[in-house]
């Protein structure tokens, strides 16, 4: 009964630090110009109720920052990592500045031209 009881706590304390809302850049490099990268970033961040922004580069890759809860972040990262638009060949992902933050700085994903 108390192993049950102290399994219930670590899981409310994960829960809790995944409503926690945090900002992260990226960069994502590979074949991501020209195959609608962008305009698929910015719905599957609409989708998962995230903001930010999504731009192309003059060096050929794709940057951005996602702004939201923890849990939806990371289901962000993992698709720009993996998936990204169905045309495009993702060689590498960078996360960098990533930071908690107590309030977001967007109220949309925004495509920056």
């Amino acid at each position: 009964l108390r192993v049950l009881h102290c399994a219930c706590q670590s899981e409310g304390l994960s829960m809790a630090e995944g409503d926690t809302l945090r900002v992260v850049d990226y960069n994502i490099f590979g074949k991501v110009q020209g195959v609608f990268f962008h305009k698929h970033t910015q719905a599957e961040g609409k989708r998962l109720g995230l903001v930010g922004w999504v731009q192309n580069t003059d060096r050929s890759t794709v940057q951005g920052q996602l702004q939201g809860p923890i849990f939806k972040e990371r289901h962000m990262q993992e698709w720009l990592e993996t998936k990204g638009s169905p045309k495009s060949h993702i060689d590498k992902a960078n996360f960098n500045n990533e930071k908690v933050i107590l309030k977001l700085d967007y109220s949309d994903f925004q495509i920056v031209k």
